[in-house]
């Protein structure tokens, strides 16, 4: 059995390629998630990151979180990063952006470390359907795109969700999957879950023709199968 790693944000997309990893069998033994030191990273998200250790703990699944220092390489701080786990490779979410995908093929070349990005290039309205199919509770957090209102913020992303925006696509030329930041989300409960995650307290923070729900509480509820990891409280948000 591979072991592995994933570069782990808590959105849809690195939890769903969590959970693709594990039912082909690799041995995930922790994920990673990268705070860049800059709100508009083109390599890593950032509206999750201080989730990532609650949402990875929710799925039996330890975290270790890296804060990139100001002024240092965000791909020094990768490297040194999944170095440290002693894996054989790493798993990400990366679904089209080419930029992500040729820096951490690099990083984990000069590591020696396999990649596996099993969402790669898939089609993106099926792969969220797939998503949503597979019983993963998804949430939108964070809109930037012409025709999403603060009505998505915290909504749950169901058939009815995706029908509006494949709408929206057609009309407005958004991303249905969310690609070129039109949209974050954040997952609260899948079938790899072993706790699920309940917003308790948030609010909605807009500026201009962008909006985002302030989370201020989560609370985390047992399932039925074990969870060998402590639960991982959410720092605030500011």
């Amino acid at each position: 059995m591979i072991r592995a790693a994933v570069l782990f944000s808590g959105g849809k997309d690195s939890v769903y390629a969590t959970y693709i990893a594990q039912q082909q069998h690799f041995d995930v033994v922790g994920t990673i998630t990268i705070v860049p030191s800059v709100s508009d990273s083109y390599m890593f998200h950032v509206p999750n990151a201080r989730f990532a250790s609650t949402i990875s703990s929710a799925m039996g699944i330890p975290n270790l979180t890296a804060e990139v220092p100001p002024k240092k390489d965000e791909l020094q701080v990768l490297s040194q990063t999944i170095g440290s786990m002693g894996v054989d490779a790493v798993i990400t979410g990366a679904i089209a952006s080419d930029y992500q995908m040729f820096r951490i093929n690099f990083v984990c070349e000069e590591l020696g470390i396999k990649v596996f990005s099993p969402l790669w290039h898939k089609n993106q309205e099926m792969l969220f359907r797939e998503i949503v199919g597979a019983g993963f509770d998804v949430r939108m957090v964070g809109v930037a795109a012409d025709g999403l209102d603060d009505s998505w913020l915290g909504r749950a992303i169901d058939s009815k969700a995706i029908d509006d925006l494949v709408a929206l696509q057609r009309k407005r030329r958004i991303n249905v999957s969310g690609e070129g930041g039109e949209f974050e989300t954040i997952v609260l409960d899948g079938p790899d879950f072993c706790r699920r995650i309940r917003i308790s307290s948030s609010s909605i923070k807009w500026t201009g023709s962008s909006g985002m729900l302030r989370i201020h509480a989560l609370r985390l509820e047992n399932k039925d199968r074990r969870c060998s990891v402590p639960p991982r409280a959410a720092s605030p948000s500011r």
